[in-house]
């Protein structure tokens, strides 16, 4: 358990951080959601909305790395694989 911080100061810093971390948790559940519905969306043979889907969640994961929530090689390790998969499905046609 955190102890209750002294001063305002320290008060005002215990505020922000529950509010990033609020963010934080929000973000990264939309993240791993989005890549279960494209999941769900290959494992349909839907290829065509897949491919939509697939541009918008390599927005979302540039926008997680880029305020920090994920590394930047992580984002581009899970944009690669994404996109491998979706390329593989399709020419297996």
């Amino acid at each position: 358990m955190r102890t209750m911080p002294i001063k305002r100061a320290g008060l005002r810093q215990l505020r922000k951080d529950r509010k990033r971390q609020a963010r934080n948790v929000r973000i990264r559940t939309e993240l791993k959601t989005l890549r279960k519905k494209f999941q769900a969306l290959l494992d349909g043979k839907q290829f065509d909305e897949a491919a939509a889907f697939l541009r918008t969640l390599i927005k979302k994961l540039d926008q997680a790395w880029t305020k920090g929530l994920l590394h930047r090689n992580a984002a581009s390790r899970y944009t690669s694989r994404l996109t491998r998969q979706l390329a593989k499905r399709q020419t297996a046609r």
